[in-house]
């Protein structure tokens, strides 16, 4: 068919997108490319859709679908997309996403190439042409185009080429795209997902959540669109959560379980009062967080697999929690992020953490027994701080610590708080002993960024110190502010504040942290001490002979590049820092970068990771443990592009 007529069948209800796909992801870049494709004429695939019923067809958009058989795209959204916004002017009723991708597409009918608009290099250039302008306009506006070419002397003498040269691209409309079809009474929406998956293998699949909202949507067609808007919400507030993890909370709210089939069979208003109430303690749920723990942003929150289990609780409760209740819901928040509780199989956690506060004898009581029972204590030691990078899963206790024991900002002695008005008041990470210091005197990467060497300043406090040691700037912090080294947890011992007694110095601290840690969560138990009585029952500390983890600085903005790149397309981000442990003895073998522990797309992609100048060894690690590695942004987001993605190469 030709792609004309793919045009006017979208125009006119006979084609749509199907309500289980995934939004518009191409950048410009990827535009661009494809339509030197099709201008070239190089092969740019076909499609393939799903001709089912009108009358059953749930599809994206508020467009009404013409009567009879309609074709739904299962494969070649995104080109369709593409063709459809440049060639029309605008998205089509389906479209999900940037629509800067698809305007301001422009031809240059010299060089023959496509680029868009860029007021410097095309204003006053008149070979370059609107290729919407001249797609709408068509073969009966080429008479303009003539004129305006005839009457310039710049362009009087090449007319005729470049008259050729705008009917090849008009002539793009005339190609034809093979389309396959996939028929029959047979085919459900389960069948249909299964063939998408298979036969886009190199492309980006459908997890079980997008398959249980497509259900959910056959129902209630508005479900995505309140879902998304539940995530926008959130995500301002400074929250990355993803549609996946929303319609777990509906799901454990709605029927006490993890797995998404159980959803399957429920009516569209059971749903509706679910994400109503879901929505609720979501908010509740953060809210303590963030007022009690003083965790409040998305880079300082743990795993938020828990949440979905706090807000069951919250929803069986009704809301109702004393003082008492809330915080030992809180201290099991803390202990399951500290200990990574969901750092495995995240359904069967969840299932196992529900049924632990349904049964009969349940509670939060239980929920801690369990996680004792899988950890042997709950206590924090000093050998936990030994971790480094704000990757790290004890960050957000060094944060808690920070934002609820009003530690003092170094340079003025108040306390450090966040979201202060002002960008040289925003909080930042400060080396106590700098970096480049320690890293003339040899120190490792792990040691340089050790969570003991951390604390949380003003950005101007941080540029007023600079460089200096502690030795040089501690005493002028006493001069001014007696309290503020002590509210930061700094050893009093000067000796400890000279550079050759840096590890000295990070061994003390960490006492004064895990004291800190310790008394704080014990205020959170309001006297139930037997939680923090059981002596650890852990290895001796490993010392680790690589030198591995993120630090703060260049590679660390890139890799958080990386993850809005990620999420610009719709894909969740990595874990930052990612702590690889044994699976049978729990030891911490490796730090990796940047790690999608189950997968770019869960289930269905192995695991990924990137490391950025890092030694063999942590490569031999990774490699062991069944993850892709990836040496380089590029090559990584090549990846993506390629194998999650299955985005054409863009034309030479």
């Amino acid at each position: 068919m030709k792609i004309q007529a793919i045009l006017n069948f979208i125009d006119n209800g006979h084609m749509a997108l199907p309500e289980f796909q995934r939004g518009y992801v191409w950048n410009r870049n990827q535009v661009r490319g494809f339509f030197e494709s099709l201008y070239r004429r190089h092969p740019v695939g076909g499609l393939l859709v799903w001709a089912t019923k009108s009358e059953t067809a749930e599809h994206r958009g508020d467009n009404q679908l013409a009567p009879g058989v309609v074709k739904l795209l299962l494969d070649g959204q995104q080109r369709m997309t593409t063709l459809y916004g440049v060639i029309r002017g605008k998205p089509p009723e389906f479209f999900e996403g940037e629509k800067k991708a698809i305007t301001g597409l422009y031809f240059h009918m010299e060089t023959e190439s496509f680029a868009f608009y860029q007021p410097s290099k095309m204003k006053d250039d008149p070979l370059w042409v609107n290729v919407t302008k001249l797609m709408q306009e068509g073969y009966d506006g080429l008479g303009d185009f003539v004129g305006d070419l005839s009457n310039n002397l710049d362009t009087v003498g090449n007319a005729n080429k470049y008259i050729g040269r705008l009917t090849k691209l008009l002539g793009i409309t005339d190609t034809d795209l093979h389309i396959d079809e996939v028929t029959g009474d047979d085919k459900t929406v389960d069948v249909v997902v299964d063939i998408f998956n298979r036969v886009n293998s190199g492309g980006t699949k459908l997890s079980k959540g997008d398959l249980a909202l497509a259900k959910i949507c056959a129902e209630w067609p508005d479900a995505r669109e309140k879902m998304r808007a539940k995530i926008t919400e959130l995500n301002e507030a400074g929250y990355r959560f993803t549609l996946d993890w929303l319609l777990r909370s509906v799901n454990t709210v709605l029927t006490g379980e993890a797995k998404f089939h159980f959803l399957h069979d429920r009516t569209a208003d059971e749903v509706q009062n679910s994400l109503v109430r879901a929505s609720k303690f979501i908010d509740e749920c953060l809210n303590m967080i963030s007022r009690r723990l003083g965790l409040d942003h998305g880079q300082v929150l743990f795993a938020g697999s828990s949440i979905p289990v706090m807000v069951r609780y919250l929803d069986q409760r009704n809301g109702s929690l004393n003082e008492g209740e809330r915080d030992k819901l809180l201290f099991w928040y803390v202990q399951s992020g500290m200990w990574g509780r969901y750092s495995g199989s995240v359904e069967s956690v969840i299932d196992a953490d529900i049924e632990a506060l349904s049964s009969d004898d349940g509670g939060i009581d239980r929920l801690l027994e369990k996680l004792r029972l899988s950890r042997g204590s709950l206590k924090i030691e000093s050998e936990h701080f030994t971790a480094w990078g704000k990757g790290a899963r004890l960050y957000p206790v060094l944060y808690l610590l920070t934002r609820t024991g009003r530690a003092q900002n170094f340079c003025d002695g108040l306390p450090v708080a966040a979201n202060m008005l002002g960008k040289m008041n925003q909080l930042e990470i400060h080396h106590i002993f700098p970096k480049s210091k320690l890293y003339e005197k040899d120190y490792s990467r792990p040691l340089v960024n050790a969570l003991g060497n951390y604390c949380l300043l003003t950005a101007e406090c941080n540029r007023k110190i600079g460089k200096n040691l502690p030795e040089e700037y501690f005493p002028k912090v006493l001069e001014k502010n007696p309290d503020a080294l002590r509210s930061q947890w700094i050893p009093e011992d000067e000796n400890l504040w000279k550079i050759e007694n840096y590890p000295d110095f990070l061994k003390a601290r960490k006492v004064l942290l895990a004291d800190a840690a310790n008394r704080f969560l014990s205020e959170l138990l309001h006297g139930d001490a037997q939680w923090l009585e059981q002596e650890a029952q852990m290895p001796e500390p490993r010392t680790l002979s690589v030198p591995y983890g993120v630090p703060d600085g260049d590679e660390e903005a890139e890799l958080d590049a990386v993850n809005q790149w990620m999420q610009e397309r719709g894909l969740p981000a990595g874990e930052l820092s990612h702590e690889y442990a044994d699976p049978v003895t729990g030891a911490q073998l490796a730090v990796f970068d940047l790690a999608w522990p189950q997968g770019v797309q869960e289930e269905l992609s192995q695991p990924v990771v990137v490391l950025l100048n890092e030694p063999a060894e942590v490569f031999a690690i990774a490699n062991k443990a069944g993850y892709r590695c990836f040496t380089a942004v590029g090559e990584f987001k090549n990846y993506v592009s390629r194998e999650i993605l299955d985005e054409p190469e863009p034309s030479a």
